[in-house]
């Protein structure tokens, strides 16, 4: 088999609580690579058409790629996919952080969980072995909680995890999946799918390093890579964060800044909200995903009489910032960082939960809402 994969597809029955590994060829990988084509695949496959994406027959899936757990920067991307029960077709999101890593070097390429459990579990796999355990002490907790909780139940620190909040035990159509506290699969509901199947989390400590077939190479290329990124323009998100929060002004002063649900083209307060201020005021570090130093995923920490955010739970990107600042007409951002805090801690995508308040307030505006 090629090095760089495991060459095993984890299977999770929930319904009859069946575990099975699938060993591929190698024409199955180098056809489908992994990732997203995984999720393509799986779903296209062994999904009928019209299956209700809240039932138990929807697949969600867990996808990595054959540089996942490496040392190449990039290498921590990962992929969570399902049908999407907001949208009714595919929902695929890649996440950053440790998670993907982890579940690769616990031995598998791809998780695809299937059924629905009668009460809440979740999963736990390490050292070779999966286990479903009972989560129902667990159901009704924050993202924050469940992982100081699973940690103290397996005695073991630093537990990569792939979790629901509140939202996707409710199966909210917007939820989503937070991995390590921070990182949303935050499009399509894939949190409601892994509501629906009773699933809160998926618990994972990997020890097992993926092969190259020319280490040598690899950490040669990984090393430039590394060395080169920041002359690539990757020093801006260093600096800023990703996405577009360090030209929010100048998108603004062209009317590309989204403003009260976009009836508006001005935000005449957006230099309060930019990657700048955040910067200048609350942001305290700036942490990476592995092997990458560009360093892109901002940490905020603050607190006042009226907020207060804990670090452990990142901080917003430009999208963040939008949604929970010019798009609502707000310009306070610490109540922006708290409303990204509480997003993760609840399992709500930012960007749908922002809009949706959004629509309701222009909806008030008109009258089309009331106070009864």
């Amino acid at each position: 088999m090629t090095q760089g994969i495991t060459g095993k597809i984890l299977r999770v029955n929930l319904t009859g609580r069946r575990i099975s590994v699938d060993e591929p060829d190698e024409l199955f990988y180098r056809r489908y690579l992994g990732g997203a084509g995984f999720v393509g695949y799986y779903l296209l496959k062994e999904m009928k058409p019209g299956t209700d994406p809240l039932s138990p027959e929807n697949l969600l899936i867990f996808a990595l790629g054959p540089i996942t757990g490496t040392p190449v920067p990039g290498g921590a991307r990962n992929c969570i996919g399902a049908k999407s029960p907001l949208t009714g077709g595919m929902a695929k999101s890649e996440t950053g952080g440790f998670f993907g890593y982890e579940l690769k070097r616990a031995g598998y390429d791809c998780l695809i969980v299937e059924g629905r459990a009668e009460s809440p579990v979740y999963l736990w796999l390490h050292g070779g072995e999966v286990e479903i355990r009972d989560a129902s002490s667990l159901w009704g907790m924050t993202v924050l909680e469940t992982q100081d909780a699973i940690e103290a139940e397996v005695g073991q620190r630093m537990v990569r995890t792939a979790t629901i909040g509140p939202a996707g035990e409710n199966m909210a159509a917007i939820s989503c999946i937070m991995t390590d506290l921070r990182n949303a699969a935050g499009r399509g509901g894939l949190g409601a799918v892994m509501g629906s199947k009773n699933l809160k989390c998926v618990a994972v400590k990997g020890r097992k390093v993926p092969q190259a077939n020319d280490a040598l190479k690899l950490r040669e290329m990984a090393q430039w890579m590394n060395k080169n990124y920041m002359n690539a323009g990757a020093a801006s998100h260093h600096a800023l964060g990703t996405g577009t929060a360090a030209s929010m002004v100048g998108g603004n002063s062209i009317g590309n800044l989204p403003v009260r649900n976009w009836g508006d083209g001005m935000f005449e307060e957006v230099e309060k909200i930019t990657a700048d201020t955040l910067r200048d005021t609350v942001r305290v570090a700036m942490e990476a995903c592995p092997a990458c130093q560009v360093r892109c995923k901002k940490v905020v920490e603050l607190e006042t009489e009226n907020y207060k955010v804990d670090r452990r739970n990142g901080g917003p990107e430009y999208e963040t910032l939008a949604a929970f600042g010019s798009y609502l007409g707000i310009d306070d951002l610490n109540a922006i960082c708290r409303a990204n805090e509480l997003c993760g801690l609840y399992s709500l995508d930012t960007i749908s939960t922002g809009s949706t308040i959004g629509f309701a307030m222009e909806c008030y505006e008109k009258e089309i809402l009331t106070p009864k």
